[in-house]
């Protein structure tokens, strides 16, 4: 068992969960306008939907590494050409961060869980996403695949899951500094791009 590879796999995961994205910026604005309780139930909803699309991943990649080196090859290439691009996109994408709780809904915690899962089982993008992210990050020779998919997207919703739970605990004093720092969206878009191009090379090496 490999685990620098599985280090590196929270490391990644880890400072793509702190990256603004519509997830994490969403769970802010549920926080900033209705409370921690909120947020956190948001939170709870987008991490449960993750298991559906581990699941997908896992049983609908197995067979094909296990009997096809070059067509895995070929997934691991797709993988990290997305996230090239991925990383061009937020090169190109405005620094500035938009943060505004005055329009978000309404919603009982037990409403916000529901729409937090199906925001993330009905997005492509996640499972584009986690097609291109988890196949780099295999760590066991003896386990099967099926498992370490598993494993992956278990580490995957635990380190999210705490990260964004902090973003809800901590709204009000994330939103004044990221609002108050004329160089935290700066830095934090620099941090995306750094780490779509730094796994997109990990994915690739032999």
């Amino acid at each position: 068992m490999d685990y620098q590879t599985l280090f590196l796999f929270v490391t990644a995961t880890a400072a793509l969960a702190i990256s603004p994205g519509p997830d994490n910026i969403y769970v802010l604005v549920q926080s900033l306008t209705n409370g921690v309780k909120y947020g956190i139930a948001t939170v709870a909803g987008l991490i449960t939907g993750c298991i559906i699309h581990t699941s997908l991943l896992a049983f609908g990649l197995s067979t094909i590494i296990a009997e096809n080196d070059t067509v895995f090859f070929i997934i691991k290439l797709f993988g990290a050409l997305y996230l090239l691009f991925l990383a061009y996109k937020v090169f190109r994408s405005d620094a500035r961060l938009n943060i505004d709780a005055s329009g978000a809904p309404k919603k009982s915690p037990k409403q916000l869980f529901v729409q937090g899962f199906f925001m993330n089982v009905l997005n492509p993008k996640v499972t584009i996403f986690f097609l291109a992210f988890f196949p780099g990050f295999l760590f066991s020779e003896t386990l099967s695949t099926v498992w370490q998919f598993y494993i992956l997207g278990g580490i995957f919703m635990l380190v999210s899951f705490f990260i964004f739970s902090l973003i809800a605990l901590l709204a009000g004093s994330i939103k004044d500094k990221l609002l108050g720092s004329n160089n935290a969206a700066l830095i934090l878009k620099w941090l995306q791009i750094v780490v779509f191009i730094g796994i997109a090379v990990f994915i690739l090496l032999p």
